[in-house]
């Protein structure tokens, strides 16, 4: 019978054959993720030193009973003087180094060992400024011990006037800063899951400080739970009717419309997944010391090296305007 058996006697396999080439396709793939959502809508500012500074002000309360006298003589009104606000930069490199051997060799999905590395550094390199910019750690000076690099504080540290405290047990805090930079992490305490009613008041809690948080940034698990929101009632996607196929099933919202306008609710893999932000991007800028750049290193042996180096911090111009729901469930 047809296939019955063994190879007849004295057949020639290529089990046995020496010389066959491998079948080694001349491309790398990589899914890794790339989106870096704050840092595309952000505003880029400049710094000059290493802890960069601004100040905000706000106007006095709204008074319904301001009406004087005909003819008064008036006495100065008391001023408020500014909030000096600052946050220290962040160094944040890679440095790939690869062999005079490795670039002679001739290798598959890339023409140069060194050039494949230098790109997927980059990569690296704005994933972790990503993180950092969205992350909880608080500012730090630094100092020339080895464990003494300055840190940026982190957006989960600025968000401090509005916010939404889940608290399925123990209750988590935010430190308040009044002035300088956020030098104290908020702490976690035992998650509760992320409702409407949440997003509702974190929107209006923004919106009477004056703010109009466009976007509203979560991690995957809320990003869903934000889509099974009654109050969005048709689910939005951002494309035109055309895009859409017909039998396609919507079971995603990009926008929530609430009483005080329109949000965009954006997926971001990089935050903090027990975070979720309401954020109004005019009053956040990514203010860099030193823009990513590539530098040479000095050859020390039978490698080349490479420095790929950003020195950059995150200016909250105006905290007030964006808050943040924390101590959400993740799962």
């Amino acid at each position: 019978m047809a296939g019955a058996g063994i190879a007849p006697s004295g057949t020639f396999t290529g089990y046995a054959a020496i010389g066959e080439r491998e079948d080694l396709q001349d491309i790398i793939y990589d899914i890794s993720p790339m989106d870096t959502p704050f840092m595309s809508n952000a505003g880029r500012g400049r710094a000059s030193a290493v802890f960069h500074e601004w100040q905000t002000d706000e106007l006095a309360a709204a008074s319904a009973t301001n009406a004087q006298l005909e003819g008064d003589d008036y006495s100065a009104d008391t001023a408020t003087p500014t909030v000096r606000l600052g946050n220290y930069t962040q160094i944040s490199a890679k440095a790939p180094r690869v062999t005079g051997t490795l670039r002679a060799v001739n290798t598959a999905g890339r023409r140069d060992e060194l050039s494949y590395q230098i790109a997927k550094r980059g990569r690296e390199l704005k994933r972790d400024i990503e993180s950092a910019l969205l992350g909880a750690q608080a500012a730090t000076a630094g100092s020339a011990a080895t464990s003494g690099a300055r840190t940026l504080a982190g957006m989960a540290c600025w968000l401090w006037d509005n916010q939404v405290q889940k608290d399925g047990g123990t209750a988590a805090t935010t430190p308040a800063v009044t002035s300088g930079a956020p030098t104290t992490a908020p702490t976690s305490g035992s998650a509760a899951t992320f409702v409407e009613a949440d997003l509702k008041s974190i929107v209006k809690q923004c919106w009477d400080n004056g703010g109009n948080p466009t976007v509203i940034m979560a991690g995957s698990f809320n990003k869903q739970i934000a889509s099974g929101f009654s109050g969005i009632g048709t689910q939005f996607r951002d494309v035109q009717p055309s895009e859409v196929m017909p039998g396609s099933i919507v079971g995603a919202a990009d926008i929530y419309i609430s009483d005080f306008g329109q949000h965009q609710i954006v997926a971001n893999r990089f935050m903090p997944t027990d975070d979720v932000y309401a954020l109004d991007m005019e009053y956040f800028e990514v203010a860099y010391l030193r823009p990513i750049q590539q530098e040479d290193l000095a050859k020390t042996g039978d490698s080349d090296r490479k420095l790929l180096i950003a020195e950059y911090t995150l200016c909250a111009k105006e905290p007030k305007s964006s808050g943040k729901i924390y101590n959400v469930t993740t799962s």
